[in-house]
């Protein structure tokens, strides 16, 4: 995602809209760089892909406060039966409620072709909150963990950034060498690669 739209999403919705409407904070900043909580990360993760589909970010917006007022959360783009049960057409975000699809914005209007479509890149805790993320899918070992280096993204099961291994790489190492010295396998270095250059 675009560094200029991360920033304009979180001070537009995340610290604005919604925290007023929450009386919530969603981002911190020291002056020099900003840092947000995993779930406004989930979140946006969300927005960005609803987004991409097509749709508009004021039926994003709108679908956000229906489903935060409805299940009492004010994240309720980073819990796990919201997740499961929303779909869009690229125009408008759809939720299934047992046997009954509606339209997620004023008109409320019932549906009933249902395409299931996201997030299969996150685990939720017991609790029905998103906990990890894994950003190039769960087959891969690059998650990002907020109880791993404050959630950046790092080798699963280990504090190894992912940004550490890319450095080395660009550096000129080979990838076996860099898998020696971390004590990791080659498919594990190559996924710190992989996503590097995604997110590059």
């Amino acid at each position: 995602m675009p560094n200029y739209k991360l920033n304009r999403w979180i001070s537009k919705y995340w610290d604005s809209q919604f925290g007023l409407e929450f009386n919530d904070k969603y981002s911190w900043s020291d002056g020099k760089s900003k840092a947000i909580s995993f779930h406004t990360l989930i979140e946006i993760y969300t927005f960005y892909q609803l987004s991409e589909a097509g749709v508009h970010s004021r039926k994003i917006i709108e679908a956000h406060k229906i489903l935060s007022e409805r299940f009492e959360t004010v994240f309720p783009f980073a819990t796990s039966h919201i997740l499961e049960s929303i779909s869009t057409d690229g125009k408008k975000i759809y939720f299934k409620d047992l046997e009954n699809i509606f339209s997620v914005d004023k008109t409320h209007q019932f549906h009933f072709t249902f395409i299931s479509e996201f997030f299969k890149k996150i685990d939720f805790d017991g609790g029905d909150f998103a906990n990890r993320l894994w950003p190039i899918g769960k087959e891969k070992s690059v998650v990002v963990d907020p109880k791993h280096q404050f959630g950046q993204p790092t080798i699963s099961g280990t504090n190894i950034n992912a940004q550490t291994i890319n450095g080395y790489f660009l550096g000129g190492e080979q990838v076996e060498f860099i898998a020696d010295i971390f004590n990791l396998e080659v498919h594990q270095i190559t996924d710190a690669i992989d996503f590097c250059k995604k997110a590059a």
